[in-house]
Protein backbone atom coordinates (compact mmCIF):
# COMPACT_ATOMS: atom_id res chain seq x y z
CA UNK A 1 0.00 0.00 0.00
CA UNK A 2 1.21 3.49 -0.86
CA UNK A 3 0.54 6.62 1.16
CA UNK A 4 0.50 9.90 -0.72
CA UNK A 5 0.15 13.51 0.29
CA UNK A 6 -3.11 15.23 -0.59
CA UNK A 7 -4.06 18.88 -0.70
CA UNK A 8 -5.20 20.41 2.58
CA UNK A 9 -8.61 21.09 1.05
CA UNK A 10 -9.05 17.33 0.55
CA UNK A 11 -9.78 17.09 4.28
CA UNK A 12 -13.40 17.97 3.52
CA UNK A 13 -13.71 15.12 1.01
CA UNK A 14 -12.24 12.60 3.42
CA UNK A 15 -14.80 13.59 6.04
CA UNK A 16 -17.76 13.66 3.63
CA UNK A 17 -19.11 10.20 4.49
CA UNK A 18 -22.00 11.29 6.66
CA UNK A 19 -25.52 11.32 5.24
CA UNK A 20 -26.23 13.91 2.59
CA UNK A 21 -28.85 16.43 3.73
CA UNK A 22 -31.34 18.45 1.73
CA UNK A 23 -32.00 21.56 3.80
CA UNK A 24 -35.44 23.12 3.31
CA UNK A 25 -36.40 26.63 4.37
CA UNK A 26 -39.38 28.98 4.11
CA UNK A 27 -39.46 32.77 4.35
CA UNK A 28 -42.36 35.06 3.39
CA UNK A 29 -44.27 32.24 1.68
CA UNK A 30 -41.25 31.28 -0.45
CA UNK A 31 -39.64 27.87 0.07
CA UNK A 32 -36.22 26.64 -0.95
CA UNK A 33 -34.18 23.45 -0.84
CA UNK A 34 -30.45 22.84 -1.14
CA UNK A 35 -28.25 19.75 -0.73
CA UNK A 36 -25.71 20.15 2.07
CA UNK A 37 -22.80 17.75 2.52
CA UNK A 38 -21.51 19.24 5.77
CA UNK A 39 -23.84 18.45 8.66
CA UNK A 40 -22.85 17.43 12.17
CA UNK A 41 -24.34 16.51 15.55
CA UNK A 42 -23.18 19.05 18.15
CA UNK A 43 -24.90 18.18 21.42
CA UNK A 44 -27.16 15.50 22.87
CA UNK A 45 -28.57 17.46 25.82
CA UNK A 46 -29.88 19.81 24.65
CA UNK A 47 -30.03 18.31 21.14
CA UNK A 48 -28.16 20.55 18.69
CA UNK A 49 -27.10 19.83 15.12
CA UNK A 50 -25.14 21.94 12.68
CA UNK A 51 -25.16 22.77 8.97
CA UNK A 52 -22.10 24.36 7.38
CA UNK A 53 -22.98 26.63 4.44
CA UNK A 54 -21.23 29.37 2.48
CA UNK A 55 -22.49 32.69 3.89
CA UNK A 56 -23.50 34.17 0.53
CA UNK A 57 -25.77 31.24 -0.40
CA UNK A 58 -29.50 31.84 -0.69
CA UNK A 59 -30.10 29.03 1.80
CA UNK A 60 -27.93 30.83 4.38
CA UNK A 61 -30.05 33.96 4.04
CA UNK A 62 -33.28 31.97 4.28
CA UNK A 63 -32.12 30.36 7.54
CA UNK A 64 -31.10 33.72 9.01
CA UNK A 65 -34.39 35.39 8.11
CA UNK A 66 -36.74 32.54 9.10
CA UNK A 67 -34.66 31.35 12.09
CA UNK A 68 -35.49 27.73 11.31
CA UNK A 69 -34.70 24.96 8.85
CA UNK A 70 -35.31 21.27 8.19
CA UNK A 71 -32.77 18.56 7.41
CA UNK A 72 -34.16 15.98 4.98
CA UNK A 73 -32.03 12.84 4.58
CA UNK A 74 -32.53 11.22 1.15
CA UNK A 75 -31.82 7.71 -0.06
CA UNK A 76 -30.62 6.69 -3.54
CA UNK A 77 -34.08 7.06 -5.05
CA UNK A 78 -33.68 10.85 -4.76
CA UNK A 79 -30.16 10.96 -6.23
CA UNK A 80 -31.18 12.89 -9.36
CA UNK A 81 -33.26 15.36 -7.38
CA UNK A 82 -30.45 16.01 -4.90
CA UNK A 83 -27.95 16.66 -7.69
CA UNK A 84 -30.46 18.87 -9.51
CA UNK A 85 -31.12 21.00 -6.42
CA UNK A 86 -27.40 21.62 -6.10
CA UNK A 87 -27.09 22.87 -9.67
CA UNK A 88 -29.35 25.92 -9.31
CA UNK A 89 -29.70 28.95 -7.06
CA UNK A 90 -32.96 29.53 -5.26
CA UNK A 91 -32.59 33.22 -6.08
CA UNK A 92 -33.28 32.53 -9.74
CA UNK A 93 -35.48 29.42 -9.68
CA UNK A 94 -38.28 27.80 -7.73
CA UNK A 95 -36.16 24.71 -7.20
CA UNK A 96 -38.75 22.69 -5.31
CA UNK A 97 -41.29 23.13 -8.10
CA UNK A 98 -38.76 22.38 -10.84
CA UNK A 99 -37.47 19.27 -9.05
CA UNK A 100 -40.98 17.75 -9.03
CA UNK A 101 -40.52 16.71 -5.41
CA UNK A 102 -43.56 15.99 -3.29
CA UNK A 103 -43.71 17.87 0.00
CA UNK A 104 -45.56 17.54 3.29
CA UNK A 105 -45.97 19.82 6.28
CA UNK A 106 -43.53 19.81 9.17
CA UNK A 107 -44.88 19.53 12.71
CA UNK A 108 -42.95 22.32 14.43
CA UNK A 109 -41.68 24.68 11.72
CA UNK A 110 -42.96 26.36 8.55
CA UNK A 111 -40.34 24.87 6.21
CA UNK A 112 -41.70 21.94 4.18
CA UNK A 113 -40.42 18.38 4.41
CA UNK A 114 -39.56 16.28 1.36
CA UNK A 115 -41.59 13.14 0.69
CA UNK A 116 -39.54 10.09 -0.21
CA UNK A 117 -36.67 10.82 2.17
CA UNK A 118 -35.57 8.40 4.88
CA UNK A 119 -35.53 10.80 7.84
CA UNK A 120 -36.38 14.40 8.75
CA UNK A 121 -35.03 16.75 11.45
CA UNK A 122 -36.88 19.98 12.20
CA UNK A 123 -34.72 22.71 13.74
CA UNK A 124 -35.02 26.16 15.22
CA UNK A 125 -32.00 28.40 14.72
CA UNK A 126 -29.88 28.49 17.87
CA UNK A 127 -26.70 30.24 16.72
CA UNK A 128 -24.79 31.47 13.68
CA UNK A 129 -21.01 31.08 13.86
CA UNK A 130 -18.60 32.27 11.12
CA UNK A 131 -15.93 29.61 10.48
CA UNK A 132 -13.37 30.57 7.82
CA UNK A 133 -15.11 30.91 4.46
CA UNK A 134 -18.26 29.12 5.70
CA UNK A 135 -20.88 29.66 8.38
CA UNK A 136 -22.01 27.11 10.94
CA UNK A 137 -25.76 27.28 11.53
CA UNK A 138 -26.55 25.62 14.85
CA UNK A 139 -30.01 24.10 14.95
CA UNK A 140 -32.00 23.25 18.06
CA UNK A 141 -33.71 19.96 17.28
CA UNK A 142 -37.49 20.28 17.62
CA UNK A 143 -38.79 17.10 15.98
CA UNK A 144 -37.29 13.97 14.40
CA UNK A 145 -39.01 11.45 12.13
CA UNK A 146 -37.63 8.42 10.28
CA UNK A 147 -38.90 5.50 8.21
CA UNK A 148 -39.20 2.18 10.03
CA UNK A 149 -37.54 0.46 7.06
CA UNK A 150 -34.47 2.71 7.37
CA UNK A 151 -33.92 3.48 11.04
CA UNK A 152 -34.48 1.88 14.44
CA UNK A 153 -32.18 3.62 16.90
CA UNK A 154 -29.47 3.48 14.22
CA UNK A 155 -29.35 3.12 10.45
CA UNK A 156 -30.41 -0.45 9.60
CA UNK A 157 -28.66 -0.60 6.20
CA UNK A 158 -30.53 -3.81 5.37
CA UNK A 159 -31.64 -2.60 1.95
CA UNK A 160 -29.68 -0.08 -0.18
CA UNK A 161 -32.99 1.50 -1.12
CA UNK A 162 -33.42 2.53 2.51
CA UNK A 163 -29.81 3.52 3.15
CA UNK A 164 -28.72 7.17 3.20
CA UNK A 165 -26.80 8.83 0.41
CA UNK A 166 -23.38 10.30 1.07
CA UNK A 167 -21.65 12.90 -1.10
CA UNK A 168 -18.16 12.06 -2.37
CA UNK A 169 -17.46 15.09 -4.54
CA UNK A 170 -18.23 16.51 -7.97
CA UNK A 171 -21.11 14.47 -9.39
CA UNK A 172 -20.25 11.35 -7.35
CA UNK A 173 -22.39 9.99 -4.54
CA UNK A 174 -22.51 6.69 -2.70
CA UNK A 175 -24.90 4.70 -0.55
CA UNK A 176 -23.85 4.01 3.03
CA UNK A 177 -23.07 0.30 2.97
CA UNK A 178 -22.84 -2.91 4.95
CA UNK A 179 -22.92 -2.57 8.75
CA UNK A 180 -20.09 -4.29 10.62
CA UNK A 181 -20.51 -5.60 14.15
CA UNK A 182 -17.41 -4.81 16.21
CA UNK A 183 -16.40 -7.55 18.65
CA UNK A 184 -12.96 -7.80 20.24
CA UNK A 185 -11.06 -9.56 23.00
CA UNK A 186 -8.13 -8.53 25.18
CA UNK A 187 -5.29 -10.56 26.65
CA UNK A 188 -4.28 -10.88 30.31
CA UNK A 189 -2.49 -7.53 30.14
CA UNK A 190 -5.51 -5.77 28.67
CA UNK A 191 -4.02 -5.41 25.19
CA UNK A 192 -6.09 -6.03 22.08
CA UNK A 193 -6.03 -9.53 20.59
CA UNK A 194 -5.83 -8.83 16.86
CA UNK A 195 -6.88 -12.33 15.79
CA UNK A 196 -8.73 -14.86 17.94
CA UNK A 197 -8.25 -18.61 17.54
CA UNK A 198 -11.59 -18.84 15.73
CA UNK A 199 -10.71 -15.97 13.39
CA UNK A 200 -7.30 -17.51 12.67
CA UNK A 201 -8.89 -20.88 11.86
CA UNK A 202 -11.41 -19.23 9.56
CA UNK A 203 -8.66 -17.25 7.79
CA UNK A 204 -6.52 -20.36 7.32
CA UNK A 205 -9.47 -22.27 5.86
CA UNK A 206 -10.16 -19.46 3.41
CA UNK A 207 -6.49 -19.27 2.41
CA UNK A 208 -6.41 -23.05 1.86
CA UNK A 209 -9.48 -22.84 -0.39
CA UNK A 210 -7.86 -20.03 -2.35
CA UNK A 211 -4.68 -22.05 -2.84
CA UNK A 212 -6.65 -25.09 -4.03
CA UNK A 213 -8.60 -22.92 -6.45
CA UNK A 214 -5.44 -21.33 -7.87
CA UNK A 215 -3.79 -24.75 -8.24
CA UNK A 216 -6.85 -26.13 -10.02
CA UNK A 217 -7.01 -23.13 -12.33
CA UNK A 218 -3.27 -23.45 -13.00
CA UNK A 219 -3.53 -27.14 -13.90
CA UNK A 220 -6.50 -26.47 -16.15
CA UNK A 221 -4.58 -23.66 -17.85
CA UNK A 222 -1.62 -25.97 -18.55
CA UNK A 223 -3.95 -28.58 -20.08
CA UNK A 224 -5.57 -25.97 -22.30
CA UNK A 225 -2.14 -24.79 -23.51
CA UNK A 226 -1.11 -28.38 -24.31
CA UNK A 227 -4.36 -29.01 -26.17
CA UNK A 228 -3.98 -25.89 -28.30
CA UNK A 229 -0.39 -26.79 -29.30
CA UNK A 230 -1.14 -30.40 -30.35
Amino acid sequence: MVRRLADETDARRLLNCGPLAIVTTTWRAMSNAAPIAWTIPLSMNPPFVGCVIRPHRHTADMIRFSEEFAINIPGPQLLKQAAFLGSLSGLDHNKLESSRLDLFSAQRIDAPLIEGCLAWIECGLQDVIPVGDHTLFVGRVLRVQALDEAYAGNWLLEDPKYSPLTYIGGTRYAVVGTPLEAEFEVDMQGALIIETAEEREKRQEEEARDRELRQAEGAEGVQQMRGSSS
